[in-house]
């Protein structure tokens, strides 16, 4: 099934919508918000379900069009954002560009930061900043929403807990990262709110395409209305999302809503382009010693989504322009 939450309060309004993203209807019977569905998941499922199968059998009472800037993100705020960095190659290339060897354990132990989760922006919104000089980045990724894990649950227990997924528009300020990274304490100014997908949807919308813990679909992205890229979100994929939340489960558990990100889709393959610009400015750098393409400037646009095997969109899009942030 796939479900969004509209744009009222903090939390949202939960809402199911049609597989074909053309129409919605509340459910506050079921469950007001998208969380409250969360921490009662094995009875707001069936019922969830049972409206979905309504919606798509034609007209239900109390439907509306479905309108992706109305959506806030799915969960409009969350109790945890662990982003972690799955495409191993991504982190290499980033590396070998400034000539940095990577440790041996990057390919057997993910890396995973914890973002702030407190406000995530909606679908369309604009990303602000304050200064263009900050190095403005997108980063198209995939993202797996859970209810309870348990501490110590191993990535065969993991998977089942696998609730919604969605894509991650997670904006990154690329000329605030040194910095911060020498102090050795992690991300913080460098990451602000990231946007996540108008719908999530359960691992069944993607029927073969999701196995092995993985989307084995291309991650469609689009700048200033022009092809960037479409890296496979299945292939070169080190660490599974099994995998994912079995690491950030090791000393915690993780509570019903819990987003574990996928960090920047990429391939090895040249042929297939990037899902942020920093893996473009990357490639020119191994090439000719110095990036060309630019980082984001106000006024530039950002499309992220994901289709199935007839064409069809599946979370709809991430659509998203700069703007300048005025105080």
């Amino acid at each position: 099934m796939k479900l969004a939450s509209l744009k009222t309060g903090r939390d949202g309004a939960l809402v199911v919508v049609s597989r074909d993203l053309a129409r919605c209807v509340p459910v506050p019977h079921v469950a007001v918000t998208m969380q409250h569905a969360l921490d009662r998941w094995s009875e707001a499922a069936p019922r969830l379900a049972h409206v979905y199968e309504l919606i798509n059998d034609g007209p239900v009472e109390g439907e509306q069009v479905f309108y992706p800037e109305e959506c806030a993100s799915p969960l409009p705020r969350a109790y945890q954002w662990a982003d972690g960095s799955a495409y191993v190659t991504h982190v290499e290339l980033v590396r070998k560009a400034r000539g940095a060897e990577m440790p041996p354990s990057f390919w057997t132990d993910p890396l995973m930061y914890q973002g702030g989760s407190d406000s995530f922006i909606g679908p369309t919104d604009p990303i602000l900043a304050a200064d263009e000089a900050w190095g403005i980045d997108f980063e198209g990724e995939v993202a797996v929403v859970t209810d309870d894990v348990p501490m110590g649950s191993a990535p065969e227990a993991a998977e089942k807990h696998i609730k919604l997924l969605m894509l991650v528009n997670d904006v990154s300020l690329r000329n605030l990262i040194p910095a911060e990274l020498a102090k050795n304490f992690g991300f913080f100014q460098s990451k602000p709110a990231s946007a996540f997908s108008p719908v999530a949807v359960t691992p069944d919308e993607l029927n073969g395409a999701w196995k092995d813990g993985k989307v084995h679909l291309p991650l469609m992205v689009t700048y200033n209305n022009k092809p960037f890229g479409h890296p496979n979100a299945g292939v070169d994929m080190t660490f599974s999302f099994p995998q994912l939340i079995a690491h950030a489960a090791k000393t915690r558990a993780l509570v019903a809503g819990s987003i574990v990100g996928s960090g920047t889709v990429s391939n090895k393959s040249g042929n297939v382009g990037s899902a942020c610009l920093a893996e473009k400015r990357t490639l020119e750098t191994i090439e000719s010693g110095k990036p060309v393409t630019p980082f984001m400037k106000f006024g530039d646009r950002i499309r992220i989504e994901m289709f199935d095997a007839d064409g069809k969109s599946i979370f709809g899009a991430i659509d998203q322009r700069v703007e300048k942030y005025e105080q």
